[in-house]
């Protein structure tokens, strides 16, 4: 009996360390050690080509300045309503600032997926935090809660999703 309580309670202690598990981002630049191959589908260089790569930057462009002058916002690249959208992650560590819309805004912070044992896996990369959108409804929904503003622009998801699309290819 003693020895099943004990059983029991290593038990409930691992399963509280295991559900207590903070996840950390770790940047773009680990994401392209792997997602940088033809194999892999060319995620990095998708992203590098997009505009999310330059969220950041273009804040510094002269129609930021403008905009941010009429919203009575010094400094665009320091406003967190402004780096809400444009570097989202910029809260999280100073040093993912620069990478603006990368790799783990929608995909979740890669600290514990990362390892290529796990993405193998992706039940297995699920549960160590990696997001997965199920459908393209799903995946209009993250882009919406930054885009759904847009200053005033309108959002053609369709258009926007053919830029950024960076599918695994079939194996």
């Amino acid at each position: 009996m003693k020895k099943t309580l004990i059983l029991i309670a290593i038990m409930v202690a691992a399963a509280a360390v295991i559900s207590s598990q903070t996840f950390i981002y770790v940047g773009a630049a680990k994401c392209a050690i792997c997602h940088k191959t033809e194999t892999q589908g060319k995620q990095y260089p998708i992203w590098q080509g997009t505009k999310h790569s330059q969220s950041l930057a273009a804040l510094s462009l002269p129609q930021a300045a403008e905009f941010a002058k009429q919203a009575n916002v010094p400094n665009p690249t320091e406003c967190p309503d402004c780096l809400k959208c444009h570097a989202p992650l910029s809260d999280k560590a100073a040093e993912l600032k620069a990478d603006g819309v990368t790799c783990e805004v929608c995909h979740g912070p890669g600290s514990e997926y990362k390892k290529l044992n796990i993405m193998k896996d992706v039940a297995l990369a699920k549960q160590n935090g990696l997001i997965v959108y199920d459908d393209q409804d799903a995946i209009k929904k993250q882009c919406l809660t930054c885009h759904a503003d847009a200053h005033g622009k309108s959002f053609d998801f369709a258009a926007a999703y053919e830029k950024i699309k960076h599918n695994k290819p079939a194996q």
